[in-house]
């Protein structure tokens, strides 16, 4: 068994308020453990200490740890690498292990942007640069002088295994090194199928396992990530970039063109380039056929059906109940699924009020289920929604509604969701993550979902297991779990700015009938609300 306890100390001079949630950690009974602000619990108060006791057994690969308040999570995070106890992988064993964060240099009030995004965001509201295990790399001048490089120093004929994280708030990342092929062999915790490529696309939120062996000519070679986005007319923010560097030992001293000024920068995808990451991601199996005990239940019910739409839509100012849209001051923008845009619960965590049997305090915002379904249907995927302009085809599909968002399953059901971004106001891809729960990937998709062709092409063979699925660009995807964990987990969009406008929910699992599939009470030390 697998035992991790982690203490946090929150300095007053960081933040006010904090919570950390160990991201893609099942938390099997443990769900107060979960960490996720005004969902599982109140946040830490400044000066105060609460420690996560968790069980990770069952679980190997890379996983990550974020703060779970604001967008605090951009500089509060770092890297959790369950290694298996027999020391043993479904692969050749690596020479090296090495972390390697993708983040974001932020040069702002985090709190200030986050309360911005939640009232519609600022074009202002962009880190500063990215770095590569926080740093920026030779890219950018700060202080008059290139910033240093991330280094890795690697011998020849060795083999290793770089454990990707996107810890970014804002964009999904190309991952390349130049002159040397990754094998894909791990996703969010979980083994795929390995498969050789020469880029990697990692969400926000995400974590890829890949293999590097140490098979090109001694010399120094840079390693990139590089930031996607939609094209115009969506918003464009500034283009992403760092590089570190891949350094052999002993390079001969007549080696040309290896020099510190001039290691080779490998060929990185158009930054508006959003079908290699299709593509990739759509590569991902699982490692064995019919291996995963859940996937004979998931492969022959399905107890719950939901369609969720992913998209912006606009809120009256000051609670009007009509105003003008379309870019208008007397709207603002808000993210939402089926066009309810998330509320956080201001005075009690959703779980403390499901325990104790008390109702949560909104400040007049409704406590309601998940729809199952869009109020309307329409051509979710036209270009046309794109422009926020007066008058545009979007204005009339723009009105959203302001809610704290759940949905109940029953202990032991299947849930199938499927997925569907849209064009209104943006065409950004989203990346879903569901707390508490690995989820079957079994598709995905370009343009609207169609059950009646799409559920044709599901792989229920070998589909790999996630806990952040990417819902591609003006496309859909398709999962389905097994809700065996009783809870309240939060289901939400890692990028920060579509979560900060509402594009969440939260999912409930009941208790089982035993008491080894009910809930334990809370911990004595959970963090109290103080306003």
């Amino acid at each position: 068994m697998h035992k991790l306890s982690s203490s946090f100390l929150v300095d007053p001079l960081t933040c006010a308020r904090a919570c950390n949630c160990r991201h893609g950690v099942k938390q099997r009974l443990t769900c107060w453990a979960d960490g996720a602000g005004m969902i599982t619990q109140c946040p830490i108060q400044p000066n105060t200490t609460f420690t996560y006791r968790f069980d990770v057994t069952g679980q190997e690969g890379t996983l990550w740890w974020h703060s779970h308040v604001s967008a605090l999570r951009a500089t509060l995070h770092g890297i959790i690498v369950i290694r298996p106890r027999s020391g043993a992988y479904p692969f050749p064993k690596p020479d090296v292990e090495v972390p390697v964060i993708i983040g974001e240099w932020w040069q702002r009030d985090l709190v200030k942007v986050d309360q911005n995004f939640s009232i519609g965001g600022s074009f202002e509201d962009n880190p500063a640069a990215i770095a590569i295990n926080g740093k920026l790399g030779d890219l950018y001048n700060c202080s008059g002088v290139a910033e240093d490089n991330f280094v890795l120093d690697v011998e020849p004929g060795k083999t290793y295994m770089l454990r990707l994280v996107n810890a970014a708030l804002f964009s999904e990342y190309y991952f390349k090194v130049a002159g040397h092929k990754l094998t894909v062999v791990g996703a969010d915790a979980n083994y795929v199928r390995p498969f050789t490529t020469d880029v990697v696309a990692v969400a926000a939120g995400e974590t890829i396992d890949v293999l590097m062996v140490a098979d090109a000519r001694p010399c120094r070679y840079y390693m990139a990530a590089l930031a996607n986005q939609p094209p115009v007319p969506d918003p464009q923010i500034p283009e992403f970039v760092s590089r570190g560097v891949v350094q052999y030992k002993n390079i001969p001293s007549d080696a040309q063109n290896c020099t510190e000024k001039s290691p080779l920068m490998p060929a990185m995808p158009d930054q508006h380039d959003t079908i290699t990451t299709f593509y990739f991601h759509g590569n991902l199996t699982g490692l064995q056929p019919g291996g995963n005990p859940l996937l004979p239940q998931v492969r022959d019910r399905v107890d719950e059906r939901l369609f969720l739409t992913l998209g912006k839509g606009s809120m009256c100012t000051n609670n009007k109940t009509s105003c003008k849209r379309g870019g208008n001051p007397e709207s603002f923008e808000v993210a939402y699924i089926n066009n309810v845009s998330f509320h956080l619960p201001e005075t009690t965590a959703v779980l403390q009020a499901r325990y104790y049997g008390g109702k949560l305090n909104n400040n007049g915002v409704p406590v309601q289920d998940l729809p199952s379904r869009p109020p309307r249907a329409f051509n979710f995927t036209d270009p046309v929604l794109i422009p926020v302009v007066p008058g545009g085809k979007m204005e009339e599909l723009e009105p959203t509604r302001k809610a704290t968002m759940t949905r109940r399953f029953a202990h032991n059901a299947t849930v199938e969701v499927v997925f569907q971004s849209t064009a209104t106001m943006q065409s950004d891809s989203n990346p879903m993550h569901l707390h508490g729960h690995d989820f079957f990937v079994l598709a995905q998709g370009h343009g609207n979902y169609d059950a009646a062709r799409d559920v044709r092409s599901y792989n229920l063979v070998d589909p790999p297991m996630k806990n952040t699925v990417q819902v591609p660009r003006l496309g859909w995807a398709a999962i389905r779990f097994v809700a065996d964990n009783p809870g309240a987990w939060f289901l939400h969009c890692h990028f920060e700015f579509h979560m900060a406008m509402g594009m969440a929910a939260v999912f409930e699992v009941d208790n089982g009938p035993t008491l080894e599939t009910t809930l334990p009470p809370p911990p004595s030390d959970l963090p109290k609300c103080t306003r």
